[in-house]
């Protein structure tokens, strides 16, 4: 009798933590440790429900760190503390894409409605090309960055690549039609 209180009490564990473990919740702290994201931008991701509001988010993140990058630039400092914060932001910015065309690839695996994160990214990428490549041509303190905006070019290139390969992919809306 023992014995069989103590097999349903093991299971009943182990049963308790496997759905602990797939829980929405457990998903978001994973999510949340991301250590490119303010604790603020981590809440508001895991407060979006859908796959383009997040959308939006990543690529609204990617382009402050954007912004934070040509601030910097402009900003004396230490050569160490430069590079170090310079790469950072980068890389931050290029976490912010993948996430995001990411996010797309999984809505379009599930054929979740994305259309509007897929505009977003088709446009923003694009806005943020020419940065990149116009700090690949003629960037301040370049050796600083060089590897680091390279990922970060491949990122935007590739999350370009992957909105339209999703845009070409996914069904277009239904047409309402009226009563006749």
């Amino acid at each position: 009798m023992i014995r069989q209180t103590h097999r349903r009490t093991t299971v009943a564990v182990a049963m308790l933590m496997a759905i602990a473990a797939f829980s929405p919740e457990c998903a978001s702290a994973q999510e949340s440790k991301r250590e490119y994201l303010t604790q603020t931008e981590a809440d508001k991701i895991r407060d979006a429900e859908e796959p383009s509001p997040r959308i939006k988010l990543f690529l609204e993140f990617a382009a402050d760190r954007l912004k934070k990058f040509h601030y910097e630039l402009g900003r004396p400092s230490s050569e160490r503390l430069r590079a170090e914060r310079l790469n950072t932001l980068l890389s931050a910015y290029a976490s912010c894409v993948d996430d995001a065309a990411e996010l797309i690839d999984m809505g379009r695996e599930r054929q979740d409605d994305i259309r509007a994160g897929i505009k977003e990214m088709q446009k923003r990428a694009k806005e943020f090309m020419p940065q990149l490549e116009k700090l690949a041509a003629e960037g301040q303190d370049l050796a600083l960055y060089r590897e680091t905006l390279q990922d970060a070019m491949e990122a935007t290139k590739q999350a370009i690549a992957d909105a339209e390969k999703a845009a070409k992919e996914i069904a277009p809306p239904p047409v309402r039609r009226r009563p006749s």
